[in-house]
């Protein structure tokens, strides 16, 4: 069975309304339309049919993208109560949601295979690992039949086929997804490639991964909702099966946990098919820098949350003449190209980022950004139609402020205005400095990654490897052992320059911050740009024992604002890294175990050596 007939019978079989059209929240049409409408593929036809008749909706709605469809899902939004416009802005929206959904839920993310090894490491002695959760198949099989029948019930289920990274190029993945969300649509649109085009590319045949999400509240509703957000903050669960390519996500509409082309496919599935097929699916910003002469390259930065990774990716450089720019934020897909070239992209198509803290002064790119096509959930809103949050200038005296609860704030509370979660969702293609190359198929030649972090002394690790903690698809040691691998491809390689950074570390005596950072930050990359066409290993470096440190004076601190000790920045004190090294070794006895590559714990040892044994 084929064509018409295969559509119309999926959906008559299951008396379930279909729609294509540009209809706003809950509306639908008849089986009887879908003839005159394009089909859906017979895979992406089979997952649906299994979901309609999991999840019992009134109807359902296969998204297509178009500018129209959009207004009438915001416009339902607002109806309902879920999102308010913001008359200040063109065309930008305020959600606030249920108190109990604010966040992701890492005590509720799963990863569910066959056996505990292949999604973590066992730790050691009953101690609990910090590197994912597991669910076997047989406790997440009942979890889901706690959960999902007739979830959906009296509400529109949306279909949405989407694309991580550019229709069409060969480092990009598909993706459809299900959900009972309008938000989740609305917010979709603007995160990935979404709609018609991709429906096209997946009639090609093309493989994708099925993500399924219900907020977990079917009509009539049981209990009156909290802030019109529907969600069931009791019932949540993000499931992850990565052997067959599939998220499930149950109870929160928050993004991180509702919006499952970001982390949940983007890292923890990607992680996985990105091991299976030799490339690599990280956590990282990707940003260009060009010098004064003209000459561009491309770095990838990985920093876990709260460490400056998007004011970095968005820098405006200190340095005269130095231009950055912004490719990508949050997320990279880097694959070897026939050259030996590192290549990434930015799999995703918006901005999803913390508002508390963004400033004019900390990133103005991202406050220019935000500024149109945008939504906003969980800041203040002012009496005037705009938004606020702890990190801007207080508004105007006679400018009232509303709380991320709805309620009156003044400044000096002991709540903040804004969640401190808070979020932007915003295209990228509106960031003023948004690369020429963002969306190229074959992605931009990656010269150099940085890893950081924060910790006030010494260098930083924190536990969290390649800020990939909460997001890993599979086993660590797996994982480890993946990078590892690619020194060793029988093609041929060009392997980037490694740097570490940290620029949090604080004077012992003051507390203060030793570094100004933001735009100064442009120094530490001009000494990287320059370290990556090196010809001599010593050039502009200094062997310490934790590798090469910028040689006195090749810090360029001309014009920099007020006086930095940089002895004091790059000071290598032993006894902490005796220190750090005596907890490395227990936290990879105690957390990874048996998996750790051996080349791993040669390197410890070597480190172990250097620390006690100084040059």
């Amino acid at each position: 069975m084929e064509g018409d007939q295969a559509a119309a019978y999926l959906f008559s079989c299951l008396d379930i309304p279909v729609s294509y059209r540009h209809s706003g929240v809950g509306a639908s049409v008849g089986v009887r339309s879908l003839a005159s409408i394009p089909l859906l593929p017979p895979a992406v036809a089979e997952f649906v049919k299994g979901a309609v008749e999991e999840c019992k909706p009134s109807g359902v709605h296969v998204v297509t993208g178009t500018p129209e469809e959009t207004a009438n899902i915001l416009a339902g939004l607002e109806k309902e109560g879920m999102v308010k416009k913001l008359p200040q802005y063109d065309n930008c929206w305020l959600a606030r949601t249920d108190p109990k959904d604010v966040a992701r839920v890492e005590s509720k993310t799963v990863i569910v295979t066959k056996n505990q090894r292949d999604t973590i490491p066992i730790p050691a002695g009953g101690v609990k690992s910090q590197l994912g959760s597991w669910m076997s198949e047989s406790d997440w099989q009942k979890a889901r039949e706690e959960r999902f029948p007739g979830c959906m019930a009296g509400r529109t289920m949306y279909v949405i086929p989407f694309s991580m990274g550019p229709v069409g190029s060969t480092l990009s993945k598909y993706g459809v997804q299900v959900t009972d969300s309008p938000y989740v649509v609305a917010s979709m649109g603007i995160m990935t490639r979404m709609g018609t085009p991709v429906l096209k590319k997946l009639a090609e045949g093309v493989e994708f991964v099925r993500c399924q999400h219900s907020l977990g509240r079917p009509l009539p509703l049981k209990a009156p909702l909290v802030n019109s957000w529907p969600c069931n903050p009791d019932k949540v669960l993000i499931s992850h099966l990565p052997d067959t390519r599939q998220i499930l996500s149950f109870g929160s509409g928050y993004g991180g946990n509702s919006l499952l082309g970001k982390k949940c496919f983007a890292l923890r599935i990607a992680s996985r098919i990105a091991k299976d097929e030799g490339w690599l699916a990280e956590h990282m910003l990707i940003l260009g820098i060009t010098n004064p002469q003209g000459v561009k390259r491309y770095v990838a930065a990985a920093f876990p949350s709260a460490c400056g990774k998007t004011n970095l990716a968005m820098m405006k450089p200190a340095l005269p003449g130095w231009k950055v720019e912004c490719v990508g934020d949050d997320i990279a897909w880097m694959k070897f190209d026939s050259q030996g070239k590192l290549r990434a992209i930015n799999p995703e198509n918006g901005f999803f980022g913390v508002a508390p803290g963004t400033s004019n002064r900390t990133n103005p790119y991202a406050m220019a950004t935000i500024a149109k096509n945008t939504m906003f959930t969980n800041v203040g809103e002012t009496s005037d139609g705009g938004v606020w949050w702890e990190g801007l200038d207080p508004p105007a005296a006679s400018v009232t402020l509303t709380d991320w609860h709805g309620k009156t704030w003044k400044p000096g509370s002991s709540t903040p205005c804004a969640h401190p979660n808070s979020r932007f969702c915003a295209p990228a293609a509106q960031c003023p400095i948004i690369d020429s190359q963002w969306e190229s198929e074959e992605g931009v030649p990656i010269d150099a990654i940085i890893f950081g972090g924060r910790r006030p002394e010494g260098k930083v690790i924190m536990h969290d490897p390649f800020a990939m903690r909460p997001f890993f698809g599979y086993n660590f040691g797996d994982y480890l052992a993946h990078w590892l691998s690619m020194e060793s491809r029988k093609a041929p390689t060009q392997l980037p320059k490694i740097f570490h950074v940290n620029w949090f570390r604080k004077d012992a005596t003051t507390g203060a911050f030793l570094w100004p950072g933001f735009g100064e930050n442009a120094r530490v990359l001009e000494w990287i740009f320059k370290r990556c066409s090196r010809e001599r290993e010593d050039e502009a470096a200094k062997k310490s024992i934790i590798g090469w440190l910028p040689e006195d004076g090749t810090i360029n601190t001309k014009g920099l604002s007020g006086k930095v000790d940089m002895g004091a920045l790059f000071d290598v004190p032993t006894t902490f890294w005796q220190k750090e090294t005596k907890e490395l070794r227990a936290y990879f006895t105690q957390q990874v175990g048996g998996d750790l590559p051996a080349q791993v714990e040669a390197e410890l040892k070597a480190l172990e050596n250097r620390v006690h044994n100084p040059y």
